[in-house]
């Protein structure tokens, strides 16, 4: 009976050390940029008990004092490059054609989690659709960004949502979907706790080759507002069914 007890105990163990390990709160967050998913991003992690530094290439622009105000919870402003000095999380709230410069000139980003919520859009198109435009030196925006900071964990979210609904899920009238992707699994597990403490429900799509994949649904996403027909992302899960005997 006591050897029972103890295997039951050891295989519990085990199986709790292989799940991830719950993200500590209170990370210090860096937020690159000052617009709409800065707006949306950084107060939403400071609830959750966050430290939040906006990087910005003007940090006291009037803008950038208001998010701070807007942020609270001891949010503050830098430059782009002390704002990432300690953080544990930077996150690219920057316009997809400009991330892989600016993870250029953040400086060193070992061991940092990187969360990618950028996207590539052509929108010049006669007939009034979106593009998929992939970056010259990678297939997506992501893997770029992860070659240029390869020591970094780069984690691709909230790349398909709208940003007023990032702020305020409860306008989409239903459960949203925050599909994520990465080849780190603790980075994973860290960011998919941020997007969980927005109430916002998440799908691991799997390793960040498939971020192109995240991408492109970004498009289908707005030309789909584009023509009248706006929608939400949410992956059901499918219910547990016993297997047949």
């Amino acid at each position: 009976m006591r050897i029972d007890r103890a295997i039951a105990v050891s295989v519990a163990a085990l199986l709790l050390a292989a799940l991830p390990l719950t993200p500590a709160l209170a990370a210090k967050i860096a937020v690159i940029g000052s617009g709409n998913v800065a707006n949306a991003l950084g107060p939403g992690f400071a609830a959750q008990g966050n430290t939040i530094v906006y990087g910005s290439r003007n940090p006291s622009e009037q803008k950038v004092k208001d998010l701070v105000a807007k942020t609270g919870h001891g949010a503050t402003a830098a430059s782009q490059q002390d704002a990432v000095k300690g953080a544990d999380i930077v996150v690219l709230a920057v316009p997809g054609t400009a991330a892989g410069d600016v993870v250029k000139q953040l400086g060193d980003l070992s061991g940092k989690i990187i969360l990618d919520p950028t996207n590539l859009v052509n929108r010049s198109n006669p007939d009034g659709n979106l593009d998929y435009p992939k970056p010259a030196d990678a297939a997506s925006n992501a893997e770029l960004i992860q070659s240029l900071a390869p020591k970094a964990k780069v984690v691709k979210a909230f790349n398909t949502l709208n940003v007023g609904q990032m702020s305020k899920p409860e306008t989409a009238g239903g459960p949203i979907t925050i599909p994520i992707c990465g080849d780190d699994a603790q980075a994973k597990a860290t960011i998919a706790a941020l997007v969980k403490g927005m109430g916002l429900e998440v799908v691991d799509l799997g390793p960040l080759r498939y971020a192109n994949a995240l991408e492109q649904m970004l498009v289908i996403w707005g030309n789909a507002r584009a023509h009248g027909q706006p929608y939400n992302y949410y992956l059901r899960p499918q219910p547990q069914v016993a297997p047949q005997r």
